[in-house]
């Protein structure tokens, strides 16, 4: 039983009267599932959940934690694997209530509520053959992926996610409500742009959506001993690819799927994938030389775009620990050590070990945003997905591993949405040093006592004397 707390017996009272969501408590017949998030290594008790329904709840939450003492958290999609969306015994600020998509065709944008996930936002959009940039599976959140930066199939196309962020609406820690475009706040707004969610609540986004009237997908698999020709085989599809063309290498588990023989079930596998954001026709001539070599399985396609998002979602309730390397090059001798990493990789599970292509509309996009691994044409992604905690060891040893394999080609910088608790250093690594101690100065402004520091912290520049 989690223990009360007296913020715990007062919160329903001076929440509840105005409180248009809803408040749980512990003992609350909805508390447990309100507490639970993606990553079942996270185990935390809040004081209390504050699902709000709108930026007056966000705001009555807010002033409630700062008069109570209580630690802040914001939830999201809670798809940080750090858990960063839960605090041990204080406010979870839970927008998952808030998750309405208003597409304006005419305009090509979307406002999207802070608490909606990819899906919502892919299946508002999809009826006008309009997209934006979204994360690689259906369950994320929109808002805390898109101010981390957003990485997703279509960046080559249409660029990263926070490269598409027209406006946001942020409740602040004192409660107030400020609006912020490229014409006002515009240095909250360029902070907004990687710099998560250390300023303040985003209550919504409006985004940029592009024309997608198409989209294809091809998904090879490989036995491992042919996934070293494979790998290389796709750099070299990728280096001259159109910027349309995305995807992934990828060792996995072999799936129960009726198109994955047999044999391949439940034991490591290579697997290509393909992304374009084309026809079938278009994607079948940019993967040809994949497609001349020998496999084992394929799927070729044309697939509605929010469908291809739903394809490599995390199973829930599984265990999660991930990082990344973004890379200066991918020559050979990187292509073996990738491959050769697959070989320690837990298997059966979940877990993924991933390269990824970058360039095209993400290399071009603004230089002074505080993203510095923009500019790495290549990322590897060891995503340690199991079922028990007897697995622990093995897979964040795995994680690790992989981390000290591409130290040779690591550029240093990171994309902090790929990782959990790694270090301030890593933290600033990840805006890269000149735009951390911008943001600090945003975050001195906005959030003086660092309220929201639960996330990869900004800590708030120091006034001069």
């Amino acid at each position: 039983m989690t223990p009360r707390s007296p913020a715990t017996d007062t919160a329903r009272n001076v929440l509840g009267p105005d409180f248009a969501g809803a408040v749980h408590i512990p003992g609350d017949p909805g508390y447990d599932e309100a507490r639970t998030v993606f990553n079942s290594m996270i185990d935390r008790s809040p004081a209390v959940v504050a699902q709000c329904a709108g930026e007056a709840d966000v705001a009555r939450a807010l002033r409630f934690a700062r008069e109570e003492e209580l630690e802040v958290a914001v939830r999201g999609g809670g798809h940080s694997v750090a858990g960063m969306a839960l605090s041990e015994g204080g406010l979870v600020v839970d927008l998952r209530r808030m998750s309405t998509v208003d597409v304006d065709r005419e305009a090509r944008s979307a406002r999207v509520g802070g608490g909606a996930t990819m899906s919502d936002l892919d299946r508002a959009t999809q009826p006008y053959a309009l997209a934006t940039t979204g994360g690689r599976v259906s369950t994320t959140g929109v808002g805390g992926f898109t101010l981390g930066g957003g990485s997703g199939w279509l960046e080559r196309a249409f660029g990263l996610a926070c490269d598409n962020l027209l406006a946001a609406e942020v409740v602040t820690a004192d409660g107030g409500t400020v609006h912020a475009s490229a014409q006002e706040n515009p240095e909250l707004f360029w902070a907004l742009h990687g710099g998560g969610g250390n300023f303040g609540v985003v209550t919504s986004l409006t985004l940029r959506l592009h024309d997608l009237p198409a989209m294809s997908m091809a998904l090879l698999l490989f036995r491992p001993e042919n996934g070293p020709e494979a790998v290389r085989t796709y750099r070299n599809v990728m280096e001259s690819a159109p910027d349309a063309a995305g995807g992934a290498c990828i060792y996995i588990t072999g799936p129960p799927e009726e198109w994955v023989p047999e044999a391949m079930v439940g034991r490591l596998v290579c697997a290509v994938l393909v992304t374009c954001a084309g026809t079938e026709a278009e994607l079948r001539e940019v993967a040809a030389p994949l497609l001349a070599l020998e496999r084992e399985a394929e799927v070729i396609d044309a697939i509605p775009y929010a469908d291809l998002q739903c394809m490599l979602d995390d199973p829930p309730g599984m265990r999660n620990y991930w990082s990344a390397e973004y890379l200066d090059g991918f020559p050979d001798e990187a292509a073996a050590a990738f491959c050769a990493a697959a070989a320690t990789m837990p298997v059966p599970s979940g877990s993924q070990h991933v390269l990824f292509p970058m360039g095209g509309a993400v290399a071009r996009g603004p230089a002074d945003y505080p993203l510095p691994w923009r500019s790495s044409p290549w990322a590897v992604h060891p995503f340690g997905v199991w079922e028990s905690e007897a697995g622990d060891e093995e897979a964040k040893q795995w994680v690790r591993r992989v981390r000290g394999d591409f130290v040779p080609w690591a550029s240093g910088a990171v994309y902090l949405n790929f990782i959990g608790r790694e270090g301030q250093e890593r933290v600033v690594a990840g805006f890269g040093e000149h735009a951390y101690e911008r943001l600090s100065r945003v975050k001195a402004r906005y959030d003086p006592d660092n309220v929201f520091h639960l996330n990869h912290n900004v800590k708030p520049a120091v006034a001069e004397v």
